[in-house]
C-alpha cells in the first residue's frame, strides 16, 4: 500500500493542535480523565497517549479558552515546493504566537487561524486502525464486572474538528494551500477533509459557524465497548455531559463525544473509515439528514454552539 501519493503536494498530518485555557489543573482532570498521558511542562501541559511519543496537543494558560493554533506535519522533500505554492498564491507569514514552536513555518490561515508548517515523521494512520468485535461463545459468560473494567485509554488523534465562518471557502483554502482533500460535505453545515498521503476519512472537519474555534477533537480506540467504557469513565469523573453512544453516517465511526469545561468536546472513535494515499474517494455533497449520524441520542442543542470567545485582535 503507498504511504505517500505520487505528484501530490500537501500536508500528511496534523502533528498537533495548540490550546488555551483558564485553568491548566483542570485541564489536567479532564484529559485524565478522558484516558490521555498529560505531562506537565514549563509552559502548560502536553498530551500525549500511552505508548505513542507522539505529542498532540500543547496546552498554555489564559484568560478565556482559545484554539491557538494548528500544527502540519510535511516531508522533507516536500517542504520548499510547498511553501513556495503558498508565497504564490500569497499566503502570509507571521512570527510564532508566544510558547509556540519556534521553529518550521507559520502562517496566518483562514479566518486568520496561526498555522504552523514543519518537517515531521508522518503521525496520521498508514491503514485503517484495528478493531476489535468482542463477544463470547455459546456457553461462556460475556461478564465484565464494573470492579474488573478496564480503563479506555486512546491510541491516537484521529482528527480535529474546528469552526470556520464558511465552511465552502474554508475547504477552498486546506484544498488550494495545504493539498487537503475533500471526503465528504453537507454545503455550508460540515466539510471533511482527508490528507493526500493516506488519512482516516477526515484529518480535519469544517463546521459552520459565526467565528473560527475549536469543536473537538478525535481520539481513536479499538472497539465499539472501548466507546462505551469510555463514556461511562467520563460520567464517573463528573463529566456527566456530552453526546453518545452513536454512529456517525460520513466516516462511520462510531462515537463519544464528552464535553469539557469550555464548551468544546473530546470524541472516543472507533472504526473509522480509511483513506488510503493510493484511493480516489468519491468525494460528495450530501444531505443533513445524510451526514451527521446513523443511530444514537437526540443531539444536544449545544453540541452545535461555538461557545469560544472571538479570536483575539
Amino acid at each position: 500500500m503507498a504511504h505517500k501519493r505520487a505528484g501530490a503536494l500537501g500536508v500528511h498530518s496534523i502533528d498537533h493542535f495548540g490550546l488555551q485555557v483558564p485553568d491548566l489543573a483542570e485541564a489536567k482532570d479532564f484529559y485524565t480523565a478522558f484516558g490521555l498521558d498529560v505531562r506537565e511542562t514549563d509552559a502548560g501541559l502536553e498530551l500525549y497517549t500511552f505508548g505513542h511519543d507522539q505529542c498532540w496537543a500543547r496546552i498554555v494558560e489564559g484568560p478565556v479558552k482559545q484554539l491557538r493554533y494548528i500544527s502540519f506535519g510535511v516531508y522533507e522533500e516536500d517542504e520548499a515546493p510547498l511553501l513556495a505554492r503558498l508565497d504564490e498564491n500569497g499566503v502570509k507569514r507571521i512570527e510564532a504566537p508566544a510558547k509556540a514552536p519556534n521553529c518550521g513555518t507559520w502562517i496566518l490561515g483562514f479566518d486568520d487561524m496561526p498555522i504552523h508548517l514543519a518537517v515531521a515523521e508522518k503521525c496520521s494512520p498508514d491503514a485503517k486502525t484495528q478493531f476489535q468485535t468482542i463477544s463470547s461463545a455459546a456457553g461462556e459468560s460475556g461478564a465484565i464486572f464494573n470492579s474488573k473494567a478496564p480503563k479506555t485509554k486512546p491510541r491516537n488523534l484521529s482528527h480535529f474538528a474546528i469552526f470556520t465562518t464558511d465552511v465552502m471557502a474554508a475547504t477552498q483554502w486546506y484544498e488550494e494551500n495545504l493539498g487537503l482533500r475533500l471526503s465528504d460535505g453537507s454545503g455550508p453545515v460540515v466539510a471533511f477533509l482527508h490528507g493526500p498521503h493516506g488519512s482516516d476519512h477526515h484529518l480535519l472537519a469544517l463546521v459552520g459557524s459565526t467565528h473560527r474555534g475549536m469543536h473537538h477533537s478525535s481520539w481513536d480506540v479499538g472497539s465499539f465497548q472501548e466507546v462505551g467504557l469510555g463514556s461511562a469513565q467520563m460520567m464517573r469523573a463528573g463529566y456527566k455531559e456530552g453526546w453518545g453512544v452513536g454512529r456517525h453516517v460520513l466516516g462511520g465511526n462510531y462515537f463519544y463525544y464528552a464535553r469539557d469545561p469550555w464548551g468544546s468536546y473530546a470524541e472516543f472513535s472507533a472504526d473509522i473509515d480509511f483513506i488510503p494515499a493510493d484511493c480516489e474517494w468519491p468525494a460528495a455533497q450530501h444531505s443533513p439528514d445524510d451526514s451527521f449520524y446513523l443511530w444514537g441520542p437526540d443531539v444536544p442543542p449545544e453540541l452545535v454552539l461555538n461557545l469560544e470567545p472571538g479570536a483575539p485582535e
